[in-house]
């Protein structure tokens, strides 16, 4: 039987072999464009503006984003049990007390947002409230209160500044070089080319990334609540409602704690551009974890 700790270091080691090979890519990539075009503008500008604009995204992230799902505060006084959950969860896992939003939705779903520990927040939709036990409902959160403490924002914003750059970089090449440059036939090609693959290549390894932390969020989470029942159980009810957030949208879907738009996608292609590992994966990981197993977080 698995135990947790080796889950959580796995997935830990994954996730930065992952973000090394992203890396990498990059610094490879700017390197051919140098080369063939004889110019590194293209790098500089879309390194600046990437960075830039993804400052910004992560700096109002939690206010984009609840906005964007509807996300409305809740206040001790009204969802008393569930702030003793995640107050509880807080004090185990040495954070703050995040905030608590509810989404007015029937679907079954949660996710957490915030830049930082200090500004953590975890929102359930009202159809989770419902339909999912004490138990379960602890260990959804305790995998959102992972989210915050491995912060999974910060390593998301990182992945995205990478395919940003990767992005922007193929329209510079190919809409900004001069005419000399578009005049050469082999660096038509090769613009064509990149402007194609690379960023598929860099959306694969970001949602790569994200899958990762979704697994690494699991196995925290379990070393919560040292019950992995509860986050396995919360996840087959999760996964068998057929209803979609309504107000959730391909931009937010990789921060719920699975698939929020509810579409089959099957086949190897399909599950390269998920955002989530596949949901029968995850629970089959939870139940052979061994809760008890000795080793340090």
């Amino acid at each position: 039987m698995a135990t947790l700790y080796r889950y959580k270091s796995e997935n830990i080691l994954k996730t930065w072999l992952l973000m090394t090979a992203f890396f990498v890519m990059l610094v490879l990539f700017g390197y051919i464009i140098s080369i063939v075009t004889n110019n590194g503008t293209f790098l500089v500008v879309a390194v600046i503006g990437s960075i830039f604009s993804s400052i910004f995204s992560y700096w109002f992230s939690d206010k984009m984003v609840l906005k964007m799902t509807n996300a409305k505060e809740v206040s001790r006084k009204n969802l008393k049990e569930l702030y003793e959950i995640v107050d509880n969860l807080a004090i185990t896992a040495g954070l703050p007390t995040p905030k608590i939003y509810v989404i007015d939705d029937p679907a079954l779903n949660a996710f957490a947002t915030g830049r930082n520990p200090k500004h953590g927040v975890i929102v359930f939709t009202r159809g989770l409230l419902e339909k999912l036990n004490k138990e379960e409902i602890r260990g959804v959160a305790a995998h959102e209160m992972s989210h915050i403490g491995n912060r999974d924002i910060l390593i998301g914003t990182v992945a995205v500044v990478f395919a940003s750059i990767i992005a922007m970089t193929t329209r510079f090449l190919f809409f900004f070089g001069d005419s000399r440059e578009r005049q050469n036939p082999l660096l038509m090609v090769f613009g064509i080319v990149m402007i194609i693959l690379a960023p598929i290549i860099a959306t694969v390894l970001q949602l790569a990334i994200s899958r990762k932390r979704e697994f690494l969020a699991d196995a925290s989470g379990v070393a919560l609540t040292r019950y992995p029942e509860g986050l396995a159980s919360a996840l087959e009810k999760i996964s068998s409602s057929d209803i979609s957030v309504s107000t959730a949208s391909e931009a937010t879907a990789h921060l719920f704690i699975d698939e929020p738009i509810k579409e089959k996608k099957t086949g190897f292609f399909a599950k390269l551009f998920m955002t989530h590992p596949p949901v029968e994966e995850r629970i089959a990981r939870l139940r052979d974890m061994d809760a008890g197993g000795k080793g340090k977080f």
